[in-house]
């Protein structure tokens, strides 16, 4: 699978009054990332220099699967973060960083599958 890069962005129902985790729903959106994480879809995330955009890299197949994920994410729909671009991303410095990761996040969905009693 290939990475992507992904951009994210506060949205029109963001408060500005309040801090990240502030936000309505945070609880539910942090549990949401953490699942994605730890399923490997997401290698690295987190605010651009503290600001209102997200840049995260991800393991996916393709634009409309990363969609489709970040579509669950509470966050979505309530208009708290949207989508500002999703581009392919070629790891030239550190790739085998990320495939040691990719492997590790296999293993675990792999230990998860077989085990369904198991948190991950």
């Amino acid at each position: 699978m290939p990475y992507f890069a992904v951009v994210r962005e506060q949205g029109p129902a963001w408060n500005y009054a309040r801090d990240r985790r502030e936000q309505s729903k945070w609880d539910e959106h942090a549990g949401y990332m953490d699942a994605l994480e730890a399923d490997g879809f997401f290698l690295f995330a987190g605010p651009l220099d503290g600001g209102p955009r997200i840049l995260s890299i991800v393991d996916a197949p393709d634009p409309a699967t990363i969609r489709r994920r970040l579509d669950d994410d509470p966050w979505t729909p309530m208009g708290l973060l949207r989508i500002v671009s999703i581009e392919p991303w070629d790891a030239l410095v550190g790739g085998g960083t990320l495939d040691r990761m990719r492997a590790t996040a296999a293993e675990r969905r792999a230990r998860r599958d077989s085990n369904p009693r198991s948190c991950g």
